[in-house]
């Protein structure tokens, strides 16, 4: 385990299910429904994924996230914001729960299903994670090069212990802003701009006055 400014790196935990038990999507999404109070993502490999619950600053950036990219994303009217309770089924067969993730409303009218039931059976247009202070940095960047692999076409990593953006795209190296005041969307999240110090403050503190 890593300690890096104080904190810990903690590593999710990995169950392995192969061979002996086999889950499709809709057994998985079953078995997250049935341990509600667990975090969990499964790998390409089939592997669940269990990891800790977020400090209470992660949970706060996490809603200050939510609500902006919500605000744009009604404004703007061409996708839907998922929070980071939804789960989306890669087409790699990984199912990963993002931070905050936008997809065009053109994508999801083309899916056979309406998924509102289920996990949600493609890769978001855009996707967010947002570092806790146990996370590991190494497996958010892999899971980062895993939703550009899988068509996501930008990602942001936010670090806030380090106040970093890492931004991914396909076909390029990610992109390390350092202590930048905001981000923009460019081309796929046409007209938002992300305030970053708020998410920095939230992150920081929960008390007045501390």
């Amino acid at each position: 385990m890593a300690t890096v400014l104080g904190h810990f790196e903690q590593e999710p935990l990995l169950v392995h299910t192969n061979p002996g038990l086999e889950m499709d999507d809709h057994d998985l999404f079953r078995f997250c429904q049935a341990n509600r109070a667990l975090r969990i993502e499964r790998n390409a490999r089939g592997d669940l994924i269990i990891m800790p619950p977020v400090a209470g600053g992660s949970s706060r950036g996490n809603t200050k996230l939510t609500t902006a990219f919500e605000n744009w994303a009604t404004r703007d009217g061409n996708g839907v914001i998922f929070d980071s309770s939804a789960g989306f089924v890669l087409p790699n067969g990984a199912m990963r729960s993002p931070d905050v993730a936008w997809v065009r409303q053109d994508r999801l009218n083309s899916l056979e299903d309406d998924p509102a039931d289920e996990f949600v059976p493609l890769c978001p247009d855009f996707v967010l994670e947002l570092r806790s202070p146990s996370d590991s940095v190494r497996v958010l960047r892999a899971k980062m090069q895993e939703y550009i692999h899988n068509g996501a076409r930008l990602g942001w990593l936010l670090d806030p212990m380090e106040k970093q953006v890492h931004i991914y795209r396909p076909g390029k190296e990610p992109q390390i802003l350092n202590n930048p005041k905001s981000a923009s969307g460019g081309q796929v999240l046409k007209g938002f701009v992300l305030k970053l110090d708020p998410i920095w403050a939230a992150t920081r503190r929960l008390k007045r006055g501390s």
